[in-house]
């Protein structure tokens, strides 16, 4: 540490829960827990709901901290950065302890970075209290562990260079969320929607059922607009639909399939926790917590690692690049594309097409089907799915050369997408290398007026 920064109790270099005044009865920007994402710097709001009395209290930039586990411990803190652009105030979940800069001793960014660093982090794990399972940190305790305090013009830098990092990946992120967006809208409109086998029908002077004449009238209208399939494609759909008892109305020659005909579904397991040769090796080990955000789509890294050895000696499987990920229990339904090879517990399915079926096709009909198959799970709250349950799911099926087109047409854009998630995990990495280096003083930044004066 060095001699010429102050050192203050964190509750004195930092303003804790500051009073923010709400309106009972009046509706502001709601955040959730579960909201935010370990891996993003920033939170927006949830929803807009009335106030009651409840909550946390904060505002725009404000750091919210999640005190309670199991989310302290997996990194639930971000800024809260409300979409409309507004400073006013807003609410959340009571289990958020709110911290902002406090006024002429710490920026507020630098103090967002503060909750970052991992020696915090820890100090604030060590002083939860309460039951087990229940247990939360009490915002008066991390007043128990002291902050190095720069001189503001050094504390804005160090949270600019920081930051710096962070802009990239969110970057990457809207990035990743427009890519995912196109693939999806691609995926509905040729196996939800049948817009190609409208359009066929449309041009042939076919008959349109009454159920998709909304859409049909919908597609006419922008004919002139929207981008013609290539040939090889279009002529793959029919220009006609047939009624199923099954599922209504599809395109003329396809197949009503149940889903676990057209997948081959591996399990997952738990090497032994108690013998330590298993555990903290190369192999990523995949559990609910691990799932990224949809519009990642691939997972690429996860909390836990096991050993090849842990792998022998359990029921846990390597799954190859491409397999989709499902979870089976407990928040069921959650999916991922894995990006690398790894393992994962008994809590998740992996699934894969037979025969050529594509893997971005299979990605995409589990996800479609995540609310039938949370229908269709097996327990009182539908919280299990079992492989009986992939028996009970129905999906129109073309055939494996149309899953194949789609492949094509996607393959570019997920490619993007999963180098722009192993970006992020770079600069992630070398975020979280910096921060203990810059918030201990161990790196100084020269000049941080003149620095400043530059970025300003």
């Amino acid at each position: 540490m060095t001699s010429e920064w102050r050192e203050l109790p964190f509750t004195e270099a930092v303003d804790i829960n500051p009073k923010v005044k709400l309106k009972k009865g009046d509706s502001y920007p709601f955040v959730d827990m579960k909201a935010i994402d370990p891996s993003w710097r920033n939170v927006t709001e949830s929803e807009q709901r009335a106030f009651t009395s409840g909550g946390a209290k904060f505002e725009a930039f404000d750091t919210l901290l999640a005190r309670i586990t199991p989310c302290l411990e997996n990194g639930k803190i971000a800024r809260y950065v409300p979409t409309n652009g507004s400073d006013g105030p807003a609410f959340g979940s009571t289990e958020f302890i709110v911290i902002r800069g406090k006024k002429g001793v710490t920026d507020n960014d630098f103090a967002y970075y503060l909750t970052k660093w991992q020696e915090f982090r820890q100090f604030a794990i060590s002083q939860m209290t309460g039951s087990s399972g229940r247990q939360r940190v009490p915002a008066e305790s991390l007043g128990g562990f002291a902050v190095p305090v720069p001189e503001l013009s050094e504390q804005r830098v160090i949270a600019h260079i920081l930051g710096s990092l962070d802009d990239k990946i969110e970057l990457n992120r809207k990035m990743n969320e427009t890519l995912e967006a196109m693939a999806q809208a691609l995926f509905k409109s040729w196996f939800i929607d049948f817009d190609p086998v409208i359009d066929n029908a449309l041009a042939a002077g076919n008959a349109i059922p009454e159920e998709l004449q909304i859409r049909a009238a919908m597609r006419e209208s922008l004919a002139d607009a929207r981008k013609p399939l290539p040939d090889d494609v279009r002529d793959l759909f029919p220009s006609e639909f047939e009624f199923t008892e099954e599922m209504g109305w599809i395109p003329k020659g396809w197949e009503v399939q149940v889903l676990d005909d057209l997948v081959d579904l591996t399990g997952g397991g738990t090497p032994k926790t108690s013998i330590a040769e298993y555990w903290n090796g190369e192999i990523p080990w995949f559990s609910v917590v691990d799932a990224p955000n949809s519009t990642d789509v691939f997972v690429i890294d996860t909390e836990k690692h096991v050993t090849q050895l842990g792998v022998e000696k359990s029921s846990t499987k390597i799954l190859p690049v491409g397999t989709t990920i499902v979870s089976a229990r407990g928040t069921v339904g959650k999916c991922a594309l894995v990006g690398e090879p790894m393992a994962m517990n008994q809590s998740c399915y992996g699934v894969i097409g037979k025969g050529e079926i594509s893997d971005i096709f299979v990605y995409y009909a589990i996800r479609e089907k995540v609310a039938d198959l949370q229908r269709s799970g097996h327990g009182s709250v539908f919280n299990t799915i079992t492989r009986d349950t992939f028996k009970t799911i129905r999906i129109a099926f073309s055939g494996d050369s149309l899953t194949k087109k789609l492949e094509a047409h996607i393959k570019p854009s997920f490619d993007r997408i999963l180098a722009n998630c192993f970006h992020s995990r770079d600069l992630s990495s070398q975020r979280d290398l910096l921060i203990p280096k810059l918030l201990s003083g161990e790196i100084r930044i020269p000049k941080p007026e003149a620095m400043l004066e530059s970025i300003l």
